[in-house]
């Protein structure tokens, strides 16, 4: 090892500092993978600004601030997905009157042969005069 070191031109120190280094950075993500796993045991859904809030103090023991803690987060698939969110935009159970489709039986042969539309009526939040 002091060849290798002595053509890189470093000291043998500051590779072995530097091998003990990364072992406790990874050591130090290992504690905070299972203390986020430890949270979510009992709330599964909870998010990294939450987490961080309340794993704060045993992070600055560990010396991790908030954006080191995010990054452990992402590389270890922790964020929540966020839910998608489907818009409404139908409603066919109501009380109105349902028109048949009137399309159906047309054998349609050429450009601008049918036109189809559709009504969607903007609520307001004051009354009509």
């Amino acid at each position: 090892m002091s060849f290798a070191c002595h053509l890189f031109g470093i000291d043998r120190q500051v590779y072995y500092r530097s091998i003990k280094r990364k072992e406790v950075k990874i050591f130090k993500a290992e504690v905070v993978v299972d203390m986020i796993l430890e949270v979510r045991k009992t709330m599964p859904m909870i998010g990294g600004k939450k987490l961080y809030y309340i794993l704060n103090k045993e992070l600055q023991s560990l010396d991790i601030g908030r954006d080191k803690f995010f990054a452990i987060m992402k590389a270890n698939h922790l964020f929540i997905q966020p839910r998608r969110r489907y818009h409404v935009t139908t409603n066919s159970k109501h009380r109105f009157k349902k028109h048949d489709n009137l399309i159906l039986n047309i054998d349609i042969k050429r450009p601008n042969q049918v036109w189809v539309s559709d009504i969607t009526y903007i609520g307001r939040r004051e009354k009509p005069r």
